[in-house]
């Protein structure tokens, strides 16, 4: 496909199809860690002039099944739609160096995911985030800023993510119909429970 004009919503999708943290698309680009960001926290975003030659010549310089996978993450499918419809706040909670993760129960397999809540209309992903983390584990905890936003890749869901800080209670799974386990675990450790590629990389940045 042709880009005329990049966004931070595509350029984000450039990075993923290249399998890239945001330190190491910064590199690639010759840009700042925090220009990377940016479009992460502002997908409508229109980067200026430099920076779409910047991005002009990586998409040019970028392998066959790179451009596959940028292909596929830009193509509007009714996955589109479906996210408008379906939105979902997901807590990033932190502890000292520990972050707060649960571990679902799946069809397949089980899988460690930071804890979330669909966003009702009405609501604010900020307080569904809150409210589910207490629901689903016992925590409390508080927003301090949101991480950004985007299409998940694999389910087509538009997910809102927040960092939040700990403030009392303890670790506990209240809900044994979706969730096996909760743990606090090491951030450095992070990558051991959720494959580096499936986390937003903002997220990735705001543990470092």
């Amino acid at each position: 496909m042709e880009v005329i004009e990049w966004t931070g919503r595509t350029a984000c999708a450039l990075q993923q199809a290249l399998r890239m943290t945001n330190e190491q698309f910064a590199s690639h680009l010759d840009v700042g860690v925090r220009t990377v960001a940016s479009w992460h926290s502002q997908p409508e975003v229109v980067p200026k002039n430099d920076s779409q030659q910047l991005l002009d010549t990586a998409y040019e310089r970028a392998s066959a099944s790179v451009i596959r996978r940028f292909s596929a993450l830009c193509r509007p499918a009714p996955d589109a739609a479906q996210a408008q419809a379906f939105r979902v706040a997901v807590a990033v909670v932190t502890k000292d160096d520990h972050v707060l993760l649960v571990c679902r129960r799946g069809d397949d397999a089980l899988s460690w995911q930071f804890p979330a809540g669909t966003v009702k209309p009405g609501r604010t992903g900020a307080v569904v985030a809150v409210e589910e983390t207490r629901a689903e584990t016992g925590v409390r905890c508080a927003v301090r800023q949101q991480l950004g936003e985007r299409v998940h890749p694999k389910t087509g869901v538009l997910i809102e993510y927040h960092l939040a800080d700990y403030l009392m209670g303890d670790a506990e799974n209240l809900d044994v119909e979706e969730n096996i386990e909760v743990a606090w675990i090491p951030r450095r450790d992070l990558t051991r429970f959720i494959p580096e590629q499936q986390i937003f990389p903002p997220i990735l940045e705001a543990l470092a």
